[in-house]
């Protein structure tokens, strides 16, 4: 794809995005890039990446998702799975078994993958159960019971917390004391959805599953 100018503003957007990857090995979030750039608005960020993907620097990928158009031409993704290439004791030294064992893949690290999804966290409020700003958060379409940690829908907003229900809907509990609990009491017209069930996130350091009750 042919690169055009950019204007001043659009190249600072672009040097931006690319520093923070480099540096970060993620993505920034959309509320990073709208304070970084006093943006009143998360379309301002969508309008900018829109501009770059025209104009040759961003592409957008079939999951939805902005990469640079360098990473696009000169990396391979290996999307396989991670090989087993053999057999290591752990307990007396033996005899390293070296072999063609196959591959793990998401199926074998996580084995309800087909009910699974993720979704980019912005925000701390749930810093003491590990997750940060910036993190992945991986979904499963499963029951949430009481005190679990889930997603929330309701009135077009979400939110990642622990979920306790009461007789008149929810009370969902934040991982950090710098957040207050956050209560919904739907009427009868208003819907509450639960997204999905939390367990697991990933980010830059790995994939951290959540442990059982």
């Amino acid at each position: 794809m042919d690169q055009h100018q950019l204007t001043r503003k659009q190249k600072q957007f672009y040097e931006f995005i690319r520093d923070y990857l480099y540096e970060h090995d993620i993505w920034p979030t959309y509320r990073e890039i709208a304070d970084e750039f006093h943006f009143k608005s998360p379309n301002s960020v969508t309008q900018n990446l829109q501009a770059l993907v025209k104009k040759g620097y961003l592409t957008k990928t079939d999951d939805n998702e902005y990469v640079l158009t360098e990473e696009t031409e000169n990396t391979e993704v290996n999307d396989e799975g991670i090989p087993v290439r053999g057999i290591i004791a752990a307990g007396y030294l033996q005899e390293a078994v070296e072999a063609d064992l196959g591959v793990i893949t998401l199926k074998h690290l996580f084995p309800g993958i087909h009910k699974m999804y993720a979704l980019r966290v912005s925000g701390y409020s749930m810093r003491d159960a590990g997750v940060m700003d910036g993190d992945f958060v991986l979904l499963m379409d499963d029951d949430v019971k009481d005190g679990d940690i889930g997603a929330v829908l309701f009135n077009g907003e979400t939110s990642l917390k622990r979920i306790y229900y009461g007789p008149n809907g929810l009370r969902l509990e934040p991982a950090n004391d710098a957040y207050k609990d956050i209560y919904i009491e739907p009427d009868v017209f208003e819907e509450v959805r639960i997204l999905g069930k939390y367990i697991g996130h990933v980010n830059r350091s790995g994939i951290y599953r959540q442990k059982p009750n």
